[in-house]
């Protein structure tokens, strides 16, 4: 079996090798061809009424858009592409598409994770392996990890065998998946096996792993001494490791001058770079703060020596290009990588999709996923949603549908996830009428019931579009659909009101959400208090929140409990303040003293002083520090007296406290004017 030509895989071109065909010659309800399950004629068709359906769907809500002849432009393009691309599945021409889905289907990746995920490891898979003898790249050794990331041994077991292939060089990037796989109280032996592996090998943890794995995997699940004894791994090995040294003095001479000339190229020859995948890749990353430098070092390293890049050094310099100021150079490489026969992994697309959703770059996201669906490995459901509900936070309709439009091109079916995401962005933009039609497409052809989520995506935009009415009306008709609104639901609704200053109907809202037995939580106790706070209305908003915790035995957030101490405080209501840093210590949140202290030594008395460290005390008894924090604060207001009356009334141990002593006697040495010690 040969490689697909890069030809065929261009980045703007159709994929066609991962979903069932409408229209081939006659078969047999199953026909199967080594690894190759080819799909009945009764799920083509199918798959097909869906298309159409979904079609259908695209063309009658364009229809009820915005009136602007620019938006009805825009939207009858976007509906005649989609239109085109669904009729395209169903043309004669499509019975050649059948040796794409033959070809990716008969992948090493592909035949490999057949056998792994019926089976459990056993000599017997081994054997079927070598029979198969499937030549994996490294990145199909990364697609397989990653598929297996939710069982470590059978990952492990993968991962030792094809190590040990003549044909096969495992790489950093490969060992830190595996470890991150390894993770957990149950594989820590394991875990620890393979760390000393990597280091023996010369490989390396990079820092991006190496806190991964420490905060996520370890500290997580209550790990604290495998946390520590991996941080004295990591730094350790970063220290020994020979090749440091090296990369360091290439960074410095890299970023040194303005322009990478001849003057900069012969100082990198005088160093005698050992070349390697591991150095390219460890000399990348620390210049991923300069990645036009990056990509100039990663051109002189082919045009210097015999080493040749590989798809590991590859998608290292991706991952350092990924960024707004090179993102022209970041498209230019992975299209180039494409063009020589090298694929992007999936580890590192997930790490770049979610680089670029996070510095707003969703559209380059967007071509980034697309291009990855005409590569020979297959996203997951989740990659997809997690990237429309990016789109969906502020939507673009033609992003959400190029991602859809790809999904479905893979020969999926979109379930309810998929339906939600739609659904929210149509709403959080109005488009009321087509958020309806897709609403009605999700229960006639997914079988899917609209349910608290689908509502209150509608009740969001519903609110945002100031139709509050509506959004109490769909909340009352909810019930009659066999939905009751959940506690989610009524604070998107409260929160609505609020955020068009219409607080008493926020309140009568509120109301009747707990007139039907709906439990608040801290979220909406949020929302209510910050409704309040807007109209000036504190003592509103205190009464409720000490209402709530008494009586509906609410657990408020720390966050409400902090704003509104800071707000009762700069109103002058010490009282009510100390009130609520009661209800904070009951509910076991940490002492919240800073504001307290800035008001008592401005306007509070000693008895003050004396009630705040007391309320703020573990077992009845202040700390040391919490008496100094006053003290210093006292002094820095030029209250002297108070000062010296508080450690009066103070128990002997403050007395006689070194660093109080100390502070006093300063203050008395330096006069009543001068500036006390920090």
């Amino acid at each position: 079996m040969t490689r697909k030509p890069p030809s065929q895989l261009t980045h703007d071109a159709t994929p066609t090798h991962k979903f069932p065909l409408p229209f081939s010659p006659p078969l047999p309800l199953s026909l199967s061809l080594g690894s190759l399950s080819l799909p009945t004629v009764m799920n083509r068709r199918k798959w097909s009424t869906v298309s159409f359906r979904f079609a259908n769907w695209v063309i009658s809500a364009g229809q009820l858009g915005p009136n602007s002849l620019c938006n009805q432009v825009t939207q009858l393009s976007h509906i005649s592409r989609t239109y085109s691309y669904l009729v395209s599945k169903l043309h004669p021409c499509g019975l050649y598409n059948a040796h794409n889905k033959l070809f990716f289907s008969s992948r090493p990746h592909s035949m490999v994770m057949e056998l792994l995920s019926s089976k459990d490891w056993s000599k017997d898979i081994e054997m079927e392996l070598e029979k198969c003898n499937p030549r994996l790249t490294h990145e199909d050794a990364i697609y397989v990890l990653k598929k297996l990331d939710r069982n470590p041994q059978k990952a492990l077991d993968f991962f030792n065998w094809v190590s040990g292939r003549n044909t096969f060089h495992p790489s950093s990037l490969l060992y830190s998946l595996l470890l991150r796989i390894l993770a957990s109280k149950e594989f820590m032996k394991q875990f620890w096996i393979v760390i000393k592996a990597m280091k023996e090998k010369g490989f390396y943890i990079d820092k991006e792993t190496y806190l991964t794995i420490r905060g996520w995997c370890l500290k997580n699940e209550g790990m604290d001494k495998d946390a520590v004894a991996f941080t004295h791994f990591y730094n350790r090995m970063i220290q020994e490791n020979p090749m440091n040294d090296v990369v360091k003095n290439v960074v410095e001479v890299m970023i040194s001058g303005s322009d990478f000339d001849v003057g900069v190229e012969s100082k990198l020859m005088e160093l005698k770079i050992p070349m390697c995948d591991n150095f390219v890749l460890r000399t990348l990353k620390e210049l991923r703060s300069h990645p036009l430098r990056a990509l100039e070092f990663f051109r002189w390293v082919s045009k210097s020596s015999d080493y040749e890049h590989t798809s590991v050094t590859h998608c290292g310099l991706a991952r350092v290009l990924a960024q707004r100021e090179s993102i022209k150079e970041f498209w230019s490489v992975v299209k180039d990588m494409r063009n020589k026969g090298l694929e992007m992994d999936v580890d590192t697309y997930i790490k770049i999709s979610r680089n670029l959703q996070n510095d707003n770059m969703v559209k380059d996201a967007v071509e980034l996923y697309e291009f990855m669906m005409d590569g020979p490995y297959e996203l997951t459901d989740s990659n997809c949603i997690l990237l429309l509900r990016r789109i969906s936070v502020d939507p673009d309709l033609d992003l959400v549908f190029r991602v859809v439009k790809k999904y479905e091109a893979a020969g999926h079916t979109l379930s309810k996830p998929f339906y939600d995401v739609i659904h929210r962005s149509l709403t959080t933009l109005g488009r009321f009428d087509e958020a309806e039609k897709i609403m009605q497409t999700m229960t006639n052809t997914a079988g899917c019931e609209p349910d608290n989520i689908t509502y209150s995506q509608l009740v969001f935009g519903l609110c945002k579009a100031n139709k509050l009415e509506e959004a109490c009306k769909l909340v009352d008709d909810m019930e009659t659909n066999g939905c009751v609104p959940d506690v989610k639901t009524w604070t998107i609704l409260i929160k609505g009101h609020c955020a068009s200053s219409e607080v008493e109907k926020a309140v009568l809202c509120f109301a009747k959400m707990m007139g039907k037995n709906v439990d608040v939580d801290g979220e909406l106790l949020e929302v209510l208090i910050n409704g309040f706070l807007a109209q000036k209305k504190l003592n509103g908003a205190y009464t409720l929140l000490v209402e709530m915790v008494n009586k509906a035995r609410v657990k408020p957030w720390q966050a409400t409990y902090k704003l509104l101490i800071e707000k009762l405080l700069a109103n002058g209501q010490l009282e009510e303040a100390l009130n609520l840093l009661r209800m904070m210590k009951k509910h076991n949140y940490p002492p919240f003293p800073d504001p307290f202290v800035q008001y008592i030594s401005k306007y509070g008395t000693v008895e003050d002083a004396k009630e705040f460290l007391s309320e703020s005390s573990v077992k009845n008894q202040a700390s040391n520090t919490a008496y100094l924090h006053i003290f210093r604060a006292l002094f820095k207001e030029g209250r002297h007296s108070e000062a010296k009356d508080l450690l009066y009334m103070s128990p002997a141990r403050i007395r006689n406290h070194k660093e109080v002593g100390y502070l006093f006697g300063s203050t008395k040495r330096a006069g009543a004017g001068a500036k006390t010690p920090a």
